[in-house]
């Protein structure tokens, strides 16, 4: 499965889709497309659209996105999304 990212440094809801997409353990390919034009056309015309966040999973685009709109997308595309330990916690060795 590719995940690419299509995002801009000022973007809240970009920071969110990162922080949700690493807390899940799904591997992503950052675009900054504020500091690309290359990019930023190539996003436009895959989305139809100038908004960021876009994602493109496998082909399939979500564009100008929250969260939640995030967690519907991959779940409509099967997406398995490993179970990561939070923080503190450990699933190393059980009791001794």
């Amino acid at each position: 499965m590719k995940i690419k990212l299509y995002t801009r440094r000022w973007c809240g809801w970009c920071q969110e889709a990162k922080a949700y997409l690493r807390q899940h353990g799904l591997a992503f390919e950052e675009v900054h497309v504020g500091d690309n034009p290359a990019a930023y056309e190539e996003m436009q015309k895959l989305s139809g659209q100038r908004f960021v966040p876009t994602i493109v999973v496998d082909g399939h685009v979500l564009a100008d996105f929250d969260v939640n709109q995030l967690k519907t997308f991959l779940a409509k595309l099967n997406v398995p999304l490993p179970t990561v330990p939070k923080a503190g916690t450990s699933n190393c060795c059980g009791p001794t």
